[in-house]
């Protein structure tokens, strides 16, 4: 009888309709597949159930999840072969998948799936790893199950996030120059933020989303800005006001545990979103639209950083990344940047400018991916083996996809133009990208 790789290479093989990007090697140590590839590790014959019960994505990242699958070679090369799988021919592939879990009429199918069964042992699919989001309430996107989410993914500790951010505790793409530290891409990114805005001593702004307060901090350090900055997760809120008062700014500086829907204390000069929309969903984003226009004066600025994806020949077929939304980001959706555009416009702002960083965004994970890495054991017990392992393919399966053009992020900055029609916006908006004096 074959050795399980082999066996397995097979099989794969016949359920995708081709040949394994990958060399594969089995839980009784065979290995098979192209010589020279980066190797993929079924640790476990556990992982084959998974991925039966699952087929796609969500069975695959439960696997890697607990342990069952790893990588001996480069992370993102592997990311990278298997990934052209799904983004090649996402149709057929997961077809395949699905035929051969249901035991559809295709001979062939049904005969690699009855094999790959019995290869993968009689007992029940294994219940999703303890890091699976679960018992979500409430309808979706609304307060009370935006706030589950949004601490499933940041309440995690704060020391573990600095072990994966560095000291800037940015968590968003930087704004890379040729030789520059993350530390020094991500004080330019919020530079270029705060100069977009065109802050100035006083200003009030609302910073949305605020994360661990660097946003705040800055506008207020260098610009002199009043800063409220809003966030739903307790354990963010706790960090940035220690930041705040160790900084000696708690006379400008204000952190809020609180929705940005119930802000009531505008107007604003400006508006910064930062990595926040992505949390809104399709169905709430022109309510978050009206709400950052009504929060504004007349004239004020809003600056809305958000990651794009492309989009869908039948945008009616879209569906949230299942990886993503049940170990990640919990109902976080991403719009295409035409729309994201046109609901701002819609909402009664003037946008003013877009500016495309996907670049820069893979840059920045994977400084992040080498940061973790870098201090994968204490990471590990900050969190669990499992938690840390979702952030390594997270981050680095972002930034294939960023290199790939698969995903995008964008900077728009949006005005409300008064009826006189003056924006206040500089005719060459381009010297933004250049520090003043």
């Amino acid at each position: 009888m074959a050795d399980a790789a082999s066996r397995l290479t097979t099989l794969a093989e016949e359920l995708i309709g081709g040949p394994l990007p990958v060399r594969l090697r089995a839980w009784d140590g065979s290995e098979a597949g192209p010589a020279g590839a980066p190797v993929l590790i079924v640790r476990d014959r556990r992982a084959l159930r998974r991925m039966i019960w699952k087929p796609g994505e969500l069975g695959l990242a439960r696997a890697w999840v607990a342990g069952e699958l790893d990588v001996e070679g480069d992370l993102y090369e592997v990311l990278d072969r298997i990934s052209g799988l799904l983004w090649e021919r996402p149709e057929d592939h997961r077809s395949r998948l699905t035929a051969a879990r249901d035991s559809v009429r295709d001979p062939k199918l049904r005969a690699a799936a009855r094999a790959l069964l019995r290869l993968a042992g009689p007992l029940p699919p294994p219940p999703p790893p303890a890091e699976e989001m679960r018992g979500r309430r409430g309808h979706s996107h609304s307060r009370r199950r935006d706030k589950q989410a949004i601490s499933h993914h940041y309440d995690v500790g704060n020391d573990f996030y600095e072990i994966v951010l560095g000291p800037s505790m940015v968590y968003s793409c930087a704004y890379w120059t040729e030789d520059g530290t993350l530390e020094d891409a991500q004080r330019d990114k919020l530079d270029l933020i705060a100069r977009k805005l065109d802050l100035k001593e006083g200003d009030r702004l609302l910073d949305v989303g605020c994360g661990w307060g660097s946003m705040a901090l800055h506008a207020a350090r260098e610009y002199g800005a009043r800063v409220v900055g809003v966030t739903l997760s307790r354990e963010q809120a706790a960090y940035a006001r220690k930041r705040v008062a160790d900084e000696g700014l708690t006379d400008l500086v204000e952190i809020r545990v609180q929705d940005y829907r119930d802000v009531a204390d505008g107007p604003y000069d400006a508006i910064s979103s930062i990595g926040m929309a992505e949390h809104v969903g399709a169905v709430k984003y022109r309510e978050y639209a009206d709400t950052l226009y009504g929060l504004l004066k007349p004239g004020g600025r809003l600056l809305n950083h958000q990651i794009s994806r492309r989009p869908e020949p039948d945008e009616e077929a879209y569906e949230v990344d299942p990886f993503i939304d049940a170990y990640v980001f919990p109902d976080g959706e991403l719009a295409p940047m035409g729309r994201t555009l046109s609901t701002l416009e819609d909402a009664g702002f003037e946008v003013r400018d877009v500016e495309a960083l996907r670049e820069h965004y893979a840059l920045t994970l994977r400084r992040w991916v080498a940061n973790l890495e870098r201090e994968w054991d204490r990471a590990v017990r900050l969190t669990s083996p499992g938690r840390a392992r979702i952030w390594r393919l997270y981050m680095a399966a972002s930034a294939v996809s960023f290199e790939r053009n698969r995903i995008g992020v964008n900077q728009f900055l949006a005005v409300k133009t008064p009826l006189s029609g003056k924006s206040g916006t500089a005719l060459r908006p381009r010297v933004w990208n250049e520090k003043t004096a």
